[in-house]
């Protein structure tokens, strides 16, 4: 989360404060923001960058598990579907069409 952000959320909570309190106020916030701040990074959270980067990876990987799947029941299947599952860039998962043993 954003320094902005944390300050922005931090008064908003100072300025929820009764009046009573009011006296205090900037103590409070310099507090909340203090708690936001530690709170926060105890999170562990990511960029959104890196976020949509692992999703990229995630979906790579997806793509290349569903070709290696397929290519797995075509050769349980039996020796007839066995050279149709080595056809192809999807065969191997790695854009590569060799055939195997």
């Amino acid at each position: 989360m954003a320094a902005d952000t944390v300050d922005r959320l931090a008064k908003r909570l100072a300025d929820a404060v009764p009046e009573g309190l009011r006296s205090v106020r900037d103590e409070l916030e310099q507090t909340f923001r203090s708690v936001l701040d530690s709170g926060l990074v105890r999170l562990d959270l990511v960029t959104r960058e890196e976020f949509d980067v692992q999703q990229a990876v995630l979906a790579r990987t997806r793509q290349k598990l569903d070709a290696l799947e397929r290519r797995v029941s075509s050769l349980e299947a039996g020796p007839g579907s066995a050279s149709d599952a080595t056809r192809g860039s999807a065969a191997n998962g790695d854009g590569s069409s060799r055939q195997t043993e």
